[in-house]
């Protein structure tokens, strides 16, 4: 068979980062690892194409030449994704849908002609055994979660991977965690299952081979899920290899901020080549984080554990949220202060919304507070619920958050305490590229000449180029980053 895997559009978003990868000449931060593990469950010899519609179009042709189209996304993704099945229908081309966002409510969506939920290694099997025999059903679902030791490596050839400024890859899923408002446990469980590690490792390699160095995300919803296991057999493994390597990728993850209680665990990783970790801080309010069952953020200080994580070098990207039932009157100015004071330049403050089967959801629809459906855009200001705060008050609230971060004061204030903090543990003196070289003459042009309020950007360029020399190109990236984050907040 004929299969075209296509991945819809996600718009100008906090995390699309569309407006700094054009500065690496890129078209997309990471590719769509689901579809490339879905390739790779597929029979062999099928034929098989992947479209992802961020970086290049899917043309009426492509889909004509496909027995089946197959489509996944998320909530961010709705509109392209609708679009795409209504073309796929009026070529005369079935559709199989499956991910995160039809999973947690396939009702919604017309048009498909098979729905695979859940997670497509016990599904996918299914749907194709049928389809063989000519029976196939519309839905298919499952409550086990698989163990996922078993998978094939991804078809990561089928991707150009030289449009993308990321590579992805997958350690875990689950997470032991169980806040109000996530839909990772729904989806994936509470208990983490891993990969084994010559597998992992294995993944790596066929990356590597492929010629792909620099970023690498491990798109695990907590990689520290299973600390005895990384720290006796992953990371010690993945230091070797990179070691013998040469360390060819930096690698980024997502991690709760209990990592910072074990010395152990971040010298490991960041020995292995992290040198990023995504962290859900939430709120620096205590009745907060009690609301939302974030049991692992309460207890600690939370600045010194964001400021610990910086001096291991792994550089915080923080996920902060307004809206909760128990936000006192002054959270907004709290919420400014704690992130200027805590580096983090990478900051996404988005509005509570409660995801379609979380405990949120459920706990709303029954104090019948629901709204829509949530947009899955964690920056664009939408809520999908009666919020307590009076609704003027919290929007206006929520964007004087965004305005202050983000000017390009306390924006460029921020990259400087964090350029103080961070200590990188892998001091590997990195090639200048073309690409590198382009970058930073962009940014001269477009940050230090032609926007407004440049004189910030030339006072880091000089403070970092003379006082933090060796972070240098960390700064530059950093104030890329904040010109995208600017782009974003003016749609807010």
């Amino acid at each position: 068979m004929k299969i075209l895997l296509v991945y819809p559009q996600i718009p100008s978003t906090f995390w699309s980062f569309k407006s700094a990868v054009k500065f690496v000449s890129k078209k997309s931060t990471e590719p769509p690892l689901g579809l490339v593990t879905v390739a790779a469950l597929l029979p062999e010899d099928w034929e098989k194409r992947i479209i992802d519609t961020n970086v290049t179009h899917l043309r009426d042709e492509d889909i004509k030449w496909a027995d089946y189209l197959f489509i996944t996304g998320m909530n961010i993704q709705k509109d392209s994704f609708k679009k795409i099945v209504r073309r796929s229908n009026e070529l005369n081309t079935p559709v199989a849908a499956g991910g995160p966002m039809v999973t947690s409510d396939y009702k919604e969506f017309l048009g498909i002609d098979h729905f695979i939920l859940n997670e497509g290694e016990i599904t996918l099997p299914r749907f194709l055994a049928d389809l063989e025999r000519g029976e196939a059903e519309h839905v298919y679902q499952s409550d086990e979660f698989p163990d996922i030791s078993q998978l094939p490596i991804p078809q990561w050839e089928l991707l150009d991977l030289d449009k993308y400024t990321n590579m992805s890859i997958q350690y875990s899923r689950g997470c032991p965690f169980d806040c109000e408002f996530c839909s990772i446990t729904m989806l994936n469980g509470h208990k983490p299952r891993t990969k084994d590690t010559s597998q992992f490792l294995h993944e790596l390699d066929a990356v590597y081979n492929l010629g792909w160095r620099g970023g690498v995300f491990i798109v695990d919803d907590n990689f520290i899920g299973n600390k005895r296991k990384l720290k006796q057999d992953l990371l010690p493994a993945l230091i070797e290899w990179s070691i013998e390597h040469d360390y060819p990728f930096n690698f980024g993850t997502e991690v709760s901020i209990n990592i910072a209680d074990d010395d152990e665990l971040m010298l490991l990783m960041a020995q292995a080549g992290f040198d990023h970790t995504f962290v859900g801080i939430e709120t620096p309010d205590t009745d907060c984080l009690l609301e939302c069952g974030k049991k692992q953020n309460i207890n600690r200080d939370l600045l010194s554990s964001v400021n610990k994580l910086h001096q291991k070098g792994l550089r915080v990207s923080g996920g902060f949220i307004l809206g909760f039932d128990n936000d006192p009157p002054g959270i907004f100015e709290q919420l400014i202060s704690f992130i200027q004071k805590s580096g983090i330049t990478t900051a996404m403050v988005g509005l509570l919304n409660a995801p379609a089967g979380t405990k949120l959801f459920k706990r709303l629809k029954n104090e019948n507070r629901l709204l829509d459906s949530s947009t899955g855009d964690n920056m664009d200001g939408s809520i999908n619920f009666i919020p307590k705060m009076k609704y003027q008050n919290l929007i206006a609230g929520y964007k004087r958050v965004l305005e202050t971060i983000y000017s390009q004061k306390d924006y460029y204030e921020r990259v400087k305490k964090f350029l103080q903090d961070y200590q990188p543990q892998i001091q590997k003196l990195k090639k200048i590229t073309y690409q590198d070289i382009k970058a930073l003459l962009k940014s001269i042009w477009f940050l230090g000449i032609r926007e407004k309020g440049k004189r910030y950007y030339w006072k880091l360029f000089f403070y970092s180029l003379f006082r933090q020399t060796k972070k240098f190109p960390m700064a530059i990236t950093m104030a890329i980053y904040g010109f995208h984050f600017r782009q974003v907040i003016k749609n807010v």
